[in-house]
């Protein structure tokens, strides 16, 4: 087997070995997890103005200061969506690659999505696509059952699954020797 050498003429360093399939199906997952985020995200950005013109009818009286933090909820749900796919896909890759405090990110990232299902999805009622709290009142709008419960409850459901698999495939005995290679390597790296 020939051995890479780097540009001065000496070898480059020992070979990392390739990912085991419980990493290479967990990093599917990861782009899978950024897919389906993705396709939400497109979702909420084409009801905006569905959304806007059904606040507006529905609650005519909003005052200029309202409507102003409905659009300052909308873009921060924007960049919001934007940060998950970001994450999704910064996790796939570091995953691949094989860092290990990518696994751990992940586990924590994974126990922090389990709090918000377990503090958010009980206290959902379902039935609006888009409720918004401004000036303590409520503002449900784009009254849709089905909407209510693809957006509001199976996607973010169908995303937990997706992390828990996820979580689970990377502490599999396989990925621990394939992280712990990866930390082994820079070890003698620097030695």
């Amino acid at each position: 087997m020939s051995q890479p050498y780097s540009s001065s003429g000496q070898p480059a360093g020992p070979l990392r070995p390739p990912a085991p399939v419980p990493v290479r199906t967990a990093v599917k997952l990861m782009y899978a997890g950024a897919a389906v985020s993705t396709g939400t995200l497109i979702i909420a950005l084409a009801l905006i103005p569905a959304i806007k013109a059904a606040l507006r009818t529905a609650h005519p009286s909003l005052t200029a200061a309202q409507v102003s933090d409905v659009n300052t909820l909308i873009t921060l749900a924007v960049v919001f969506g934007l940060a998950v796919i970001a994450v999704w896909l910064w996790m796939a890759r570091a995953t691949g690659q094989g860092k290990n405090w990518a696994r751990i990110v992940c586990t924590v990232l994974f126990g922090l999505a389990t709090l918000e299902l377990i503090r958010v999805r009980p206290q959902y009622r379902g039935g609006y696509v888009a409720r918004f709290v401004i000036g303590g009142h409520v503002y449900p709008v784009i009254h849709s059952a089905l909407g209510a419960m693809v957006l509001g409850l199976i996607v973010p459901v169908l995303l937990w699954l997706t992390g828990l698999a996820v979580v689970w495939l990377l502490w599999r005995p396989a990925c621990s020797a394939f992280f712990r290679g990866r930390v082994s390597l820079a070890r003698a790296a620097v030695s």
